[in-house]
């Protein structure tokens, strides 16, 4: 029954653990939604029939009623617990589209691709969900005791990189307004005052039909002059290469070929180089327009 439910538990099983379970308590403990300690590892029906939520075991998935199992012949879906519990997460309004659809590509399609067997086996590759499951005990057959510190062990690990994503995530949405107003006011090159991250919101703000190709910002106590990717996917790229004769030079090399006293460094990819000033940076936006014959 329903009334015997105790509230914001969550019983998931018992024995070896993989991401998947680990994450889905994490994104539940993120939002406040059950309590660490009330949290139950075991198979037994009548145990987990008094969990608010149940979590990679049980046989069911029905968000309405909070189980989340996906081993069932019934579930031909894709996702794996983790999965699950965001789509409820989001369904419930608890998270927005924007915000699910981040934690979705930051990590909760990975993990629900890993534990279905769907992920590439790329040699020397180390996911998240390859880091979870080391948390298991070494030895095969460990005791409970054991299973279930190890899997806490997890738990704090798989919370605390979810909590710093999603701290990282509100941080940058908090610059969206700096970033749309710089998009307003530059077509060239965005100019921003302090560092931010802006390339995320550049491209949510319609940024790949923007026509800057440069970003100037402070770096630490320097200024940066980079190139602006072509779009978000291809963000390894730029639209515009720094100069060719620039490329991989430092201190007095590039000052002498940029005829800048503040150059510092530009690295041999020729999409990032380091200036002494914001003067220094603008400068070498204009050595760049000029070599195009473009206006600043």
């Amino acid at each position: 029954m329903s009334s015997q439910k105790i509230p914001k538990s969550l019983g998931t099983h018992d024995g070896t653990f993989h991401a998947d379970e680990v994450t889905a308590c994490a994104l539940l403990l993120l939002f406040d939604l059950i309590d660490k300690d009330k949290i139950v590892r075991t198979r037994d029906l009548d145990l987990l029939a008094n969990c608010e939520y149940v979590c990679d075991v049980g046989g069911i998935y029905d968000p309405k009623q909070k189980l989340f199992d996906h081993h069932q012949v019934q579930y031909q879906g894709m996702m794996s617990s983790a999965g699950m519990v965001l789509l409820y997460l989001k369904d419930q309004g608890i998270i927005k589209q924007n915000e699910y659809l981040f934690f979705n590509h930051a990590i909760i399609l990975g993990v629900d691709a890993s534990d279905n067997g769907n992920d590439p086996q790329i040699s020397g590759l180390c996911t998240y969900s390859h880091v979870v499951s080391n948390f298991t005990p070494i030895e095969h057959n460990a005791p409970a005791k054991i299973q279930n510190e190890a899997f806490f062990e997890a738990l704090d690990f798989a919370f605390g990189h979810i909590q710093r994503l999603w701290k990282r995530y509100c941080y940058t949405q908090s610059c969206r307004q700096v970033v749309e107003e710089a998009m307003n006011t530059h077509s060239e090159c965005l100019m921003f005052e302090k560092g931010i991250p802006w390339l995320e919101i550049f491209f949510e703000l319609d940024g790949e039909n923007h026509p800057a190709q440069f970003v100037i910002m402070p770096s630490g106590t320097h200024w940066k002059l980079r190139g602006i990717p072509p779009t978000y996917d291809d963000r390894m790229n730029v639209r515009f290469p720094l100069p060719l004769e620039w490329a991989g030079l430092i201190d007095e090399e590039l000052k002498k070929v940029s005829g800048i006293e503040g150059a510092i460094f530009c690295h041999k990819g020729r999409f990032i180089s380091v200036w002494e000033t914001r003067e220094d940076a603008l400068t070498a936006l204009q050595y760049i327009l000029k070599k195009e014959k473009r206006p600043l």
